[in-house]
């Protein structure tokens, strides 16, 4: 495979409605997508840093910076070498420190193109074995519970088989009892964000009485040790997704006593190859894992419901059907059927842009040739 040229560009998506959660709101989904022409077939992804370093140090305009002046040309370094495939590329820039959700998106488009040569699906590639997987919905914060009971109620009648509540100092007791009580034996979620510190394990001991699935990340990523004091003092499991970036934090987390659960999010670990890692770390280890989502559209949302088939995720996840955020996609729309999402089966990632709706959508584009 021969990389010929790599397109970095910009889009803008319309929210549905405004997601607001503890550090910030969205209103527009702002993110920028990574295309690949190779001599065999083209590759598509979609990188999920942010526009502001507010889910993690990362955002848009320096992911696409490390992408221009380091990991595209280190992609055409193997080129030249004659050995261009996605799995040699995260060795070839595992001198580039950090910087795993721009790594994550050239090496996506990369395995698209590879797999579409190949004539292979993404979910075949990474082990998958189901056709179809559960769905959940995440319900951002909002200014009243009247509101949330609301769309918590659409949201389970769209056909939704698991809610996570979105909460922060000030949100999170009062909400979630409102939905426990107003919806009885649901299944059930917090995520926090890193919200709290360490002097709020009283307080968030409260919400062992509610029957939770699990309570996501509520520390700051960093404080590994702190969700490991946290999960001796609540009973609610403690599930990791800022702190977790490798397989290695994956396994040290666990070892520590710090989560009973993992969120796999394939742009903050660095690529589809190691979340199978750390998917696999986990089940080793007798861990439940779920795909947790980031506003993706149809282009990054097709590679999460692949992997997110494979055997060790057994938690419904933030695979959404495409109409939770937008009235109309870059891609084909995913639907929801008996809750669950179909798992894109066409070569590559299963999906392609729209060229009219991406031409609608794109704020700039920028290619990058020899």
């Amino acid at each position: 495979m021969k990389l010929e040229a790599v397109e970095l560009r910009r889009v803008a998506l319309p929210l549905v409605s405004p997601f607001r959660t503890s550090f910030g709101v969205e209103t527009d989904h702002d993110c920028f997508l990574v295309h690949v022409v190779t001599d065999g077939a083209e590759g598509w992804s979609e990188c999920v840093a942010m526009e502001r370093p507010a889910y993690s140090s990362e955002y848009a305009d320096g992911a696409c910076d490390v992408l221009r002046r380091w990991l595209v040309p280190a992609a055409r370094g193997l080129s030249d070498a004659g050995t261009l495939a996605a799995e040699a590329f995260g060795p070839a820039v595992e001198w580039v420190k950090g910087h795993r959700m721009a790594k994550a998106a050239l090496e996506t488009a990369l395995l698209d193109a590879q797999l579409r040569i190949e004539g292979r699906s993404i979910a075949d590639r990474l082990g998958a074995v189901k056709d179809r997987v559960p769905t959940g919905v995440s319900v951002g914060i909002m200014d009243a519970v009247p509101a949330l009971l609301d769309a918590v109620a659409g949201y389970l009648d769209a056909g939704y088989l698991r809610i996570k509540l979105k909460i922060e100092p000030g949100w999170d007791v009062e909400p979630v009892r409102a939905v426990r009580e107003r919806f009885g034996d649901i299944l059930l979620q917090v995520d926090a964000n890193t919200a709290y510190t360490r002097h709020d394990t009283e307080h968030l001991a409260q919400l062992d009485a509610y029957d939770l699935l699990l309570i996501e990340q509520p520390l700051e990523e960093e404080d590994v040790p702190g969700h490991a004091l946290l999960a001796q003092r609540i009973s609610t499991p403690v599930c990791l997704d800022e702190s977790i970036v490798s397989a290695q934090a994956a396994r040290d987390a666990i070892l520590s006593g710090a989560c009973e659960i993992v969120n796999i999010k394939p742009g903050r670990v660095g690529g589809y190859l190691e979340s199978v890692r750390i998917h696999d770390v986990c089940r080793d280890l007798g861990k439940a894992v779920w795909c947790g989502g980031m506003l993706e559209t149809g282009i990054g949302r097709a590679p999460n419901l692949a992997l997110a088939a494979l055997p060790g995720f057994t938690l419904p996840g933030d695979t959404s059907a495409t109409a939770r955020y937008y009235h109309r996609d870059i891609t084909r729309e995913f639907v929801i059927e008996d809750g669950h999402v179909a798992v894109p089966t066409g070569p590559g990632i299963g999906v392609e842009p729209d060229p009219d709706v991406l031409a609608a959508v794109t704020v700039s584009s920028e290619w990058l040739r020899d």
